[in-house]
């Protein structure tokens, strides 16, 4: 199975971001990264759960009101009108319906839609900054394995790009899936991450290919499931700077034989240039997919590391 992708891939986001005028007080919370540079990259299938069970526009703000373990959903001037059945109603089904996307992206400190650090009104003193949006929440409840992210932390270049890589890996995985998974597959798969793995986590690079190796004995399904959840798990870790100088050094040294002592300095000194922070990495990309041109090789062009979309810049 190739790793690239020639359609776009499918993610769901949050009306508001997207320029909808959905908001409470009518407005919208635009995103220009996301309407801009994500949009040449990604379908975005829009949602505002508010909307969806009859909040209009504008409309009195909800927010959530109870503690740690239970919330409700309440509006914020009359805590008798509570919307939390039937937004959990909506989000339930709204998640069945939302099985083909590969990714989402939540609107920060919404009640219905943030991800992280949402307040919890405990009482009109006391407020809780760890709650999570009841729609979000059951998004996650349904698509555990599903990449999500906040707008506000795309910002962060490190941050964007771990969560676009999650999402372009979790949508080839759900390609095979959609294929008809065999050991075969499961095995090209896990060989053809190897070095993207091996950028996050060495630790459960080995531990996959262990389970990988009981693929004679273990019934597929179950393996194939715990093998794509330990693996989007790892991926949550970012990389740093110490692994992909790693891994770039580990794949330059297939073409070290072809290579005169010009080349060879000149890829030092960009890695240099990288580990001080003065080279991005696309950069050492490029070269290596130039090398790659230039004296093929078979293992290295299935690597999702040198062949991921770009779609982080």
């Amino acid at each position: 199975m190739s790793t690239k992708t020639s359609k776009k891939i499918v993610i769901g986001i949050s009306s508001c971001l997207l320029g909808q005028k959905v908001r409470f007080d009518g407005n919208h919370k635009e995103q220009r990264l996301i309407t801009g540079k994500l949009s040449n990259a990604f379908e975005f299938v829009p949602t505002c759960p508010e909307m969806a069970i009859g909040l209009g526009v504008p409309r009195t703000p909800i927010h959530l009101k109870g503690d740690g373990d239970t919330q409700r959903l309440v509006n914020v001037r009359d805590e008798s009108i509570d919307v939390t059945n039937q937004l959990v109603e909506f989000s339930e089904k709204r998640a069945h319906a939302l099985n083909h996307i590969s990714g989402y992206i939540f609107k920060k400190g919404s009640p219905s839609c943030g991800l992280l650090n949402v307040k919890i009104y405990k009482s009109e003193t006391q407020v809780l900054n760890n709650g999570m949006g009841l729609f979000a929440k059951e998004i996650i409840k349904a698509h555990p394995l599903l990449p999500v992210e906040e707008e506000g932390r795309l910002n962060d270049e490190q941050l964007r790009a771990n969560f676009l890589q999650r999402v372009e890996i979790y949508h080839l995985w759900q390609q095979l899936v959609t294929a008809g998974i065999t050991k075969k597959m499961l095995l090209d798969f896990h060989t053809q991450h190897k070095y993207t793995l091996l950028a996050h986590c060495q630790v459960t690079y080995r531990s996959l290919g262990q389970l990988i190796a009981q693929t004679g004995k273990a019934e597929l399904h179950s393996l194939s499931n715990q093998y794509i959840s330990t693996l989007m798990d790892a991926l949550k870790k970012p990389s740093t700077r110490g692994k992909h100088i790693n891994v770039l050094e580990h794949i330059a040294g297939y073409f070290k034989p072809h290579l005169d002592s010009s080349d060879k300095s000149e890829f030092r000194t960009l890695i240099e240039d990288y580990r001080k922070e003065k080279m991005p990495r696309e950069a050492l990309l490029t070269i290596l997919k130039h090398y790659l041109r230039k004296f093929p090789n078979n293992y290295l062009s299935t690597q999702h590391y040198l062949n991921q979309g770009n779609r982080a810049s």
